[in-house]
């Protein structure tokens, strides 16, 4: 409570002492009488924003001291503070001076020099200003809880609010984190079931598919070209068309000179073995290339197919992996978390329910 409020040289105030009684207090007058520059003395005592302008004009120096009734509370703030007590009150006081235009002040609490940091936290443990249409405490939640605890009359039954209703903010924060969880899982069960059905309709198996489709696709796409390719090859080796000796008939020419000179020296067996293993593996040579020859039929229907096939694959690679193997691995992969979503599929029922009795609690 403020007891007493002594103002010198303070905006229009040369000098002013005023006592305050028990109870309420109410300064009234007509405006421009000084009514708010005695609030603007308090809030000055009490370590306010002031500017040189509160100095009464032609003088240097203002001086305002507040008394307040100390409290046991209080007390045992300016205790720890290491501030000395006097009797039953505390004394703020706030000495301000001007000097070539700037403004210096100094704050006290019963006589000790104290900063503005200390003067505030103290501010808040004796007064509420109030502006017109503004309180600064009605700005602060929890100040305005303590007022409706108070007029309500009990203490205790905040303490079982409060129990209550941080028992509903986990149940309500443990049924919002299932449910996000639930969607999460949702959207992953809709994502991994699409590209297990995309996959799993591409039927995957062997990991050479792609390689294989592309040299089925060379094959079918250079019929013509290797038919002539292997008859050419068929000639050099076996049967040639023009005059010129086959490379089977050059062989079958070096085994008979070679077996003449066998007669005489037995040395040159090991060398005509070689050469008759040379003119039977030259002249099975001939007779494959001409069957593959043979073999070669154009089939345009199938070049289509493998075509088609080999996009499909390419287009698989470019959204699930580089390489074939690497798809059909993460395929066998979505296959098994898909089926750990829908087996760890739980009812969020129970937690709502929570969530419902601690709100009626």
């Amino acid at each position: 409570m403020l007891l007493s409020l002594q103002i010198e040289n303070f905006a229009l105030i040369d000098t002013l002492n005023l006592e305050f009684g028990t109870g309420l207090n109410v300064l009234t007058g007509e405006t421009g009488a000084g009514k708010s520059i005695i609030l603007d003395a308090i809030d000055a005592a009490l370590g306010g924003k002031v500017s040189s302008r509160v100095i009464r004009t032609g003088t240097k120096r203002a001086l305002v001291e507040a008394t307040f009734k100390l409290e046991q509370a209080l007390a045992a703030w300016l205790v720890e503070q290491e501030i000395e007590l006097i009797d039953d009150a505390i004394v703020c006081s706030r000495e301000m001076t001007t000097s070539g235009g700037s403004l210096r002040s100094r704050s006290r609490l019963n006589g000790v020099l104290v900063n503005r940091a200390l003067m505030a936290e103290l501010r808040d443990r004796l007064v509420e200003i109030t502006a017109q249409g503004q309180t600064v405490q009605m700005g602060q939640p929890a100040q305005v809880r303590d007022w409706l605890d108070l007029y309500g009359g009990s203490h205790q039954q905040r303490e079982v609010v409060n129990a209550l209703f941080g028992d509903y903010q986990q149940a309500a924060a443990n049924a919002e984190k299932r449910r996000q969880s639930e969607r999460d899982r949702l959207q992953q069960l809709d994502l991994l079931t699409y590209q297990v059905q995309e996959l799993g309709a591409a039927n995957l198996g062997d990991p050479d598919e792609f390689e294989q489709l592309e040299q089925e696709r060379a094959r079918l796409s250079h019929v013509v070209e290797l038919q002539q390719l292997s008859y050419q090859v068929y000639q050099a080796l076996y049967q040639n068309d023009t005059d010129a000796p086959a490379g089977a008939d050059l062989l079958a020419q070096a085994e008979s000179t070679l077996s003449n000179m066998v007669q005489y020296d037995a040395a040159l067996q090991p060398l005509l073995d070689l050469v008759s293993d040379a003119l039977a593996s030259v002249v099975e040579a001939g007779r494959q290339i001409n069957a593959y020859g043979e073999g070669l039929e154009a089939d345009p229907q199938r070049l289509v197919e493998v075509e088609h096939r080999s996009r499909e694959l390419k287009q698989i690679c470019r959204k699930y992996g580089p390489t074939l193997k690497e798809v059909i691995a993460y395929y066998q992969r979505i296959q098994t978390q898909l089926e750990e979503l829908n087996s760890t599929e739980q009812s969020i029922e129970v937690l709502e329910q929570q969530e419902q009795q601690c709100q009626e609690n």
